[in-house]
């Protein structure tokens, strides 16, 4: 097993590691993409941006530290565990010591998310207010979600689709079908994020009780699903350049990140355990974050260019 996996963190590196920051590209991303879709409509409260930025990245934050105090109190986590934080397992936190600072950090993205509502609608804290509930239930609660086949549902739907359809609406005040279209692709890959993590897990999560998708159909069929969705988002961009109205060749570029994807499905047909599972679990985060930029960088071209 590689010593990397075990290092033990100290001082702000631990703080670092618990927020489990090669994850936080998957609320990064939903809120670009979200005011690059609002650029075709309208000027950008780059304040508005900023706020709805940092309220994202805290929620998953501390949705990330939320699964490390929980996983640990149902035993799922050990120092050998693969792809966790290891702040208390590892670095020395206490459990109560992770569970305060990701309620803090809660705290402060609904202050945030008041401020949004207030330059916005009050629909806004309703919304945000069951974001926040879903990334506390994922792992807590008696009937925790990331236990369930519906896991991966729940990640690319709140943190894909809500997102981008939220950051949308606070710049233009009104929703369109545009960002919705956009959101498909996006809310795909982070719920395959999610199955990737899934996969590199079944055999602990199996054991631990869980239910995952990849638990109950198997590695090999998780693998086809996740190739067909990625061959989707290709095929869905595609149509978007040559069917709709706010198609650009621009669009185009994100193509760039096809190479990932086919070395992630070679790595995990080709990985069983979960070092060897990790660099493919790698792959499919560069590749969310790279399709994720490229697809914003495309639309602000768009609304840049009118091309």
């Amino acid at each position: 097993m590689s010593e990397h996996y075990y290092k033990q963190q100290r001082g702000l590196s631990k703080y670092y590691h618990l927020m489990r920051p090669h994850t936080l590209t998957a609320s990064f991303v939903p809120v670009v993409v979200g005011t690059a879709c609002a650029m075709l409509f309208t000027e950008i409260n780059w304040l508005l941006f900023f706020a709805m930025l940092i309220a994202s990245l805290l929620i998953q934050a501390a949705t990330n530290m939320f699964n490390e105090y929980f996983d640990y109190k149902k035993g799922l986590d050990d120092h050998e565990s693969i792809g966790i934080g290891g702040a208390i397992v590892r670095n020395g936190m206490s459990p109560n010591a992770v569970f305060n600072l990701a309620v803090t950090f809660y705290v402060i993205a609904a202050l945030i998310g008041l401020y949004i509502t207030i330059q916005s609608s009050w629909w806004i804290l309703f919304i945000g207010a069951i974001c926040m509930a879903v990334g506390y239930l994922y792992t807590g609660g008696p009937f925790p979600i990331s236990w369930t086949p519906f896991g991966e549902i729940f990640a690319g739907f709140f943190m894909g689709y809500v997102i981008i359809i939220i950051t949308f609406f606070i710049q233009t005040g009104h929703i369109h079908y545009v960002p919705m279209l956009f959101s498909i692709p996006i809310s795909f890959n982070i719920g395959l994020l999610n199955m990737a993590n899934n996969i590199r897990d079944r055999e602990k999560d199996k054991k631990s009780g869980r239910k995952t998708f990849t638990i109950l159909f198997g590695k090999s069929f998780s693998i086809i699903v996740m190739t067909l969705l990625y061959i989707f988002d290709f095929v869905l961009i595609l149509w978007i350049i040559f069917f709709k109205p706010f198609g650009s060749l621009w669009m185009l570029i994100v193509f760039i990140s096809i190479p990932l994807v086919i070395k992630a499905i070679k790595q995990f047909n080709r990985g069983s355990t979960p070092p060897e599972l990790m660099p493919a679990m790698a792959t499919v985060g560069k590749f969310n974050t790279i399709f994720g930029f490229l697809l914003g960088i495309a639309i602000i071209l768009t609304a840049i260019t009118g091309i």
